[in-house]
């Protein structure tokens, strides 16, 4: 099933969604609730929203606020109409206006975007994995558009989103050269092992990880730079130091062979390709909007060098409001001048899942998707498969995370614009989660 597939993911298609709302519903009219079940679950699993006890066909608002570890607040709202019977349940009511519209029965959690008070393109960040974000959720009188004062509160509510569960251990490594954290499943194992890696900004980013690890996989957390004793800022790549993270995981007692897989977003996509272009240790890939060329820095590997791709700051425009439009300022990976930066990803023996936005925005992830599709198809090869979802951005992170189509980048301090239309780019995290999962348990099985 995951051979040679290509799949371009339509926007309406149906997922599914578990959960329950309570079964009695107050009928006084006046005396409002609302609920989310479960009241505590993890981020990346839906939860069942509803309201009861208001007036046939009341018009009312719905609020979500969260603060993130930074201790900055993200909020988000949405009109609803409640039904005959004085109920509104978000997993069959649509909504009429405000930061969404249509049935979206997480919106209130992938639409939370930084609130008035805080400076805009702010990612919500998670503090430490095991720490709740906590989410209050209210319902106003009336329909209050997004950064206006609410009408009167009727019922409130709150919600825990879970990055990880408390029977997860999270070691931290600091194995040779190695960093990062290790989070291991309950249980004795051995586990099926997977490298988890970030974009271009450094530092350990740990919430997919232990996300990872609630799956059942026991999974690594690998900054590259600008953590602990590591380079500061991105300076050329030695592909020993990601060799040495992988026979680690290989050789831990709770890790089972015979291979382990990456997941990579970003430059960690371009760096997952290419380990599974000359590691014999790594078997599955996930490459999550990543390029077919090495980018900016060189890679080294023995006595093999690839030269990064250049980035033309001419070619980057910057909008009336400070945004930063980089799509075209990377080199032309199809440039016979820049051959010499590709990664020979058809030398690899494992499996590829592609995940791409056609509307990414950073750079031209679909695009570079098919470089290496062609490659490998050229070579005889149908070891991948690929997800590409119309009208998602940059940035796909795991299920009902927020969406945020132009983010702070945290080494430059300017506004990047990852591009993506927010229920589509919703979408495609809630399908590709699933099908992330789905491959590298089939592959590292």
């Amino acid at each position: 099933m995951w051979r040679g597939a290509a799949t371009r993911v339509p926007r309406g298609a149906c997922l599914g969604h578990c959960g329950g709302v309570p079964t009695k519903y107050c009928h006084r009219r006046g005396v409002a609730a609302v609920s989310a079940n479960p009241a505590a679950g993890l981020m990346d699993q839906p939860a069942r929203i509803a309201v009861w006890g208001l007036a046939p066909s009341q018009e009312v608002t719905l609020r979500a606020l969260a603060v993130d570890g930074r201790g900055r607040f993200f909020d988000s709202c949405a009109h609803y109409q409640a039904d005959p019977q004085g109920k509104v349940d978000l997993s069959r009511e649509p909504s009429q206006g405000g930061d969404y519209t249509g049935v979206e029965p997480m919106g209130l959690l992938w639409s939370l975007s930084p609130a008035a008070m805080e400076k805009p393109y702010r990612r919500l960040e998670p503090g430490p994995v095991k720490t709740p974000i906590r989410v209050e959720l209210s319902v106003h009188q009336g329909y209050s558009p997004p950064a206006t004062l609410p009408g009167r509160i009727l019922a409130r509510t709150t919600m825990e989103r879970w990055l990880t569960l408390s029977e997860v251990r999270r070691i931290r490594l600091k194995e040779g050269a190695v960093r990062g954290s290790l989070f291991l499943p309950p249980g004795n194992g051995p586990f099926p092992g997977v490298i988890d890696m970030f974009d271009d900004e450094g530092g350990l980013v740990e919430f997919r990880s232990s996300l990872l690890a609630t799956h059942g996989f026991a999974a690594l957390s690998l900054p590259y730079f600008n953590f602990e004793d590591l380079p500061k800022v991105m300076e050329d790549f030695h592909l020993e130091y990601f060799q040495e993270a992988a026979r680690f995981l290989l050789h831990h007692p709770k890790v089972k062979g015979p291979g382990v897989g990456v997941v990579g977003t970003g430059k960690g996509a371009e760096l997952a390709c290419s380990m599974m272009t000359f590691l014999p240790e790594v078997v599955a890939a996930v490459c999550i909007s990543g390029c077919s060329s090495i980018t900016a820095s060189s890679l080294h590997y023995g006595k093999l060098t690839l030269p990064g791709l250049c980035f033309n700051m001419s070619k980057i425009r910057i909008s009336e409001d400070g945004v930063f439009d980089i799509y075209e300022a990377l080199d032309d990976p199809k440039d016979p001048a820049n051959s010499h930066c590709r990664i020979p990803i058809e030398k690899a023996e494992g499996h590829f899942l592609f995940v791409v936005g056609e509307d990414d925005r950073h750079w031209k992830s679909s695009l570079y998707a098919e470089i290496a599709i062609e490659s490998l198809r050229q070579h005889g090869k149908d070891n991948f498969t690929l997800l590409s979802y119309p009208g998602a951005g940059h940035r796909i992170n795991p299920a009902f995370s927020p969406v945020c189509p132009i983010a702070l980048d945290l080494v430059l301090g300017v506004p990047i614009l990852g591009g993506g239309q927010s229920k589509a780019h919703a979408y495609a995290q809630e399908h590709s989660w699933g099908k992330i999962l789905e491959f590298l348990r089939f592959h590292l099985r």
